[in-house]
């Protein structure tokens, strides 16, 4: 299908990913024709040139922009020809413009708007005086104005009777025409992006002791680059504007004497090329310069950069969540293990269900071990006997409320077990149960568990999320996995489409089994919608397993555009054809026929023969439809039939002898599982239910400027305890293990942002706070977050 798109726009695009036009042009047609990230990723890479989902990701994002900027040039451009304003000057530089703000910064001065002071006064016949006295300064402005005074009001109401209100008209003229040329508001803007702090303050009227007050106490008088200001402290500082604890305002780099021209006004004069010379008019041009910063622009380029900070932040933060949600998709799945999960709780007892190898719901109960039953002895007796009425080899503990206590009671019931000579113990995990409690009520549980207690859903959750994360986790909304700072404050657009591209990308890397996979697992294969998706179940259900990928074509609502784009991805185990457990796509299958041949074995006696598949040359089974990087693709899926990429199944070693966090001691080496990820640090779980911070500047003994650079979500790390704070329950972690408790880094880190000298996102304040201690800096910052994420 041809595409409608620019060849600036492919031009640009190809200069942004350093890629060749002819790459982009191909990735754009494809995708204008319906094809998805995931397909072309993986199964046009002759026609990309091998480019990958990130970069096909940008591309789309990016195409999206562009064709928007497009379609806002095309449209200011007939705007101003209708007003019969565009000069060939104009125009050359519209077609210019690179972003949407310099469009719009091109069409202000002919944007439609409400009658203003300056056209009032242009419409009095005082443009002529205004142009008179800007060129001449040396005209006496009193003089100059006596022949425009009017004798009356006119009928509008506008009141040119006096000298003064003439100059003034001047002065609603010059200073609207120098705020709306862009030669003028751009570099001022750009100046202010660089080299204005933000400044924050907190509201005298809000009572710094009032929680909800002091959760921003570190911003109650912070002065910062605004440029440098990172992701999470830009949206800390923007929800505390939004609750009207903080005022915000956007600082100039330098404050001026009292009584002098602020350093903004003096830059907009020079960039105007006029200076103060004593000249007759220069006393009201000065004015003029002052007026139109302070009541045109100051206000205007402040919320025009609040504006980038938010965008940038929210950025980074939508990143951020992102790249750990994929990091919790791609978690190394225990696999088919019968499976406990328990859903702690206290007066409304623990929830439990056990499920088999496959997932299915086989057993459950609720036992009440807390207050007020206190029921013990039952709940371990109830236990043991699911465990071994079950083989249960994996108990999943959620860690939410009374985790701790929950995971006691584990502890004792292995104990319990060892002691009765059960024969092989199940293994413990706490599992998080961020969404649980969103997926027990929603709607596709109810379909999925109906006969089960809404409360006794999410225990079947968290033990399959356990057994395969990917196939539990795309059953809840993205949002409520809970792993991003301030998701509720950003662009919810924009954050839905990263994560749902994060999930597509995800589902569709490991592969779905078409024989067993949910309706929300399919949903996100490629190609296939909800609607497609309950097709595919419906006919599972009417006709049992499928035998083969061709029997998709069946399925009501299935065509073969999109046979295409979700066949490679869906596999079938124990079916007709051993192809269709793999990733080579149905449409190479002539390919593997040719590879067979020449072999001159069977299907079976080549497939995961790595010694036989390396004798042959892609070169050899190349055509003009699949070329030589298909055909590598196709061997090496060949050699190693239906791989699942995401990593073996491995349990953090906790210390049995670290229950509590008051178990915790300085300079301990324990082994925790990385439960978040920040720019600023690494949030460990080591096993006493409180998760403690590894910031940045320790989590290597190098520079490090993102902690995703050493670690992701799931990651098993060996830590050293530096701090315990235990009033307010904070750990602060080092994972340098020649590191000392107490130990300060060398540069600011009291709110998780730096990194050693020159080592922050921020950069150094202006209103910088005492140094901390390392380990109560780090502390700090993950208390911060933790609170924010719990509330965003």
């Amino acid at each position: 299908m041809p595409s409608t798109v620019s060849t600036t726009i492919v031009a640009r695009l190809a200069d942004e990913l350093g890629v060749r036009a002819a790459q982009v042009q191909a990735a754009v047609d494809l995708l204008d024709g319906g094809a998805t990230v995931p397909f072309i990723a993986r199964y046009r890479k002759e026609a990309t040139g091998g480019l990958d989902d990130t970069q096909l990701r940008q591309l789309e994002q990016r195409l999206t922009y562009l064709r928007e900027l497009e379609e806002r040039r095309a449209a200011i451009l007939r705007s101003i020809e209708e007003q019969g304003k565009l000069t060939p000057a104009l125009r050359a530089a519209l077609e210019a413009a690179a972003t949407k703000q310099d469009l719009e910064d091109l069409y202000l001065p002919y944007k439609p708007k409400r009658r203003t002071k300056g056209q009032i006064a242009r419409e009095a016949g005082l443009e002529p005086l205004a142009d008179a006295l800007w060129a001449d300064p040396t005209l006496d402005p009193h003089a100059a104005a006596q022949p425009y005074v009017k004798e009356a009001k006119s009928e509008d109401g506008s009141d040119f009777t006096t000298v003064a209100a003439v100059l003034d008209g001047v002065r609603d003229i010059l200073s609207e025409r120098w705020a709306e040329d862009a030669t003028l508001v751009q570099p001022l803007r750009e100046w202010l992006w660089t080299e204005g702090l933000l400044r924050s303050r907190r509201i005298e009227a809000r009572n710094p002791d009032d929680p909800e007050v002091a959760k921003f106490r570190d911003y109650f008088e912070h002065d910062e680059p605004i440029a440098r200001v990172p992701s999470h402290r830009a949206l800390a500082m923007l929800r505390g504007r939004a609750q009207e604890v903080l005022d915000l305002r956007l600082a100039q780099p330098q404050e001026a004497p009292a009584g002098q021209p602020s350093v903004a006004e003096g830059r907009l004069a020079r960039l105007l090329g006029w200076s103060h010379q004593g000249r007759a008019a220069d006393d009201l041009l000065r004015r003029c310069v002052a007026w139109t910063w302070r009541v045109k622009l100051s206000l205007s380029i402040e919320r025009d950069l609040f504006a980038r900070l938010r965008e940038q932040a929210e950025a980074v933060a939508i990143q951020v969540f992102g790249a750990n949600l994929r990091d919790l998709l791609l978690a190394a799945p225990a696999g088919a293990r019968p499976t406990m999960g328990l859903d702690p709780g206290i007066r409304t007892g623990v929830k439990v269900a056990v499920v088999d190898a496959t997932g299915k719901v086989v057993d459950t109960a609720t036992v009440y071990p807390f207050e007020p039953r206190r029921d013990v002895e039952g709940a371990l007796t109830a236990l043991a006997a699911l465990v071994r009425r079950h083989g249960v080899e994996l108990i999943a503990i959620g860690n939410g409320t009374a985790s701790r206590e929950t995971d006691r009671l584990v502890a004792e019931l292995l104990q319990r077990l060892r002691q009765g000579g059960a024969g092989p113990l199940p293994q413990k995990v706490v599992v998080s149960e961020a969404g649980a409690s969103v997926y027990s009520a929603s709607e596709a549980a109810a379909q999925e568990l109906p006969e089960l207690d809404v409360s006794l859903r999410g225990a079947v959750s968290i033990a399959r999320r356990l057994q395969d994360p990917l196939a539990e986790l795309v059953k809840i909304d993205p949002k409520s996995i809970g792993v991003g700072q301030y998701q509720h404050d950003v662009n919810q657009a924009a954050l839905a489409r990263t994560l749902d591209a994060v999930v597509e990308d995800c589902v569709n890397g490991v592969g779905v089994d078409l024989n067993t996979a949910s309706v929300p697992l399919l949903a996100r294969v490629s190609g296939l919608s909800a609607a497609t998706a309950r097709a595919v179940v419906r006919w599972r259900d009417a006709h049992g397993a499928f035998r083969h990928r061709q029997q998709l074509l069946q399925v009501t609502g299935l065509g073969p555009k999109t046979f295409e784009q979700c066949a490679g991805f869906l596999r079938i185990r124990g079916g007709d054809n051993p192809l269709d457990m793999t990733g080579v796509h149905p449409e190479t299958y002539p390919v593997v026929e040719r590879i067979l041949a020449a072999a001159g074995r069977p299907i079976e006696a080549v497939m995961g023969k790595a010694e036989v598949l390396r004798t042959f040359k892609p070169e050899a089974f190349a055509d003009d439809r699949f070329g030589v990087v298909t055909v590598r693709d196709i061997l090496s899926e060949l050699e190693k039939p239906g791989r699942d990429p995401r990593p073996d199944f491995r349990v953090a070693r906790f210390d049995d002898t670290v229950q509590d966090l008051k178990d915790l001691k300085p300079s301990m080496v324990l082994e925790g599982t990385v439960t978040n990820v920040a720019q600023f640090g690494a949030f460990v779980d080591v096993g006493v239910h409180q998760d403690g911070l590894v910031h940045v500047s320790q989590l290597a003994n190098r520079y490090v400027a993102d902690a995703r650079e050493v670690v992701k979500a799931g990651d098993i790390v060996r830590v050293k305890v530096l701090e315990v704070d235990l009033p307010r329950r904070r750990i602060a972690l080092t994972m340098r293990l020649d590191a000392q408790p107490g130990q300060a880094p060398s540069g600011r880190s009291a709110d998780g942002a730096g990194n050693g000298a020159g080592n922050g996102a921020g950069g150094a304040r202006v209103r910088a706070r005492p140094a901390e201690p390392a380990a109560t800096a780090m502390a700090s910052a993950f208390a911060k977050l933790q609170g924010l994420r719990q509330r965003g």
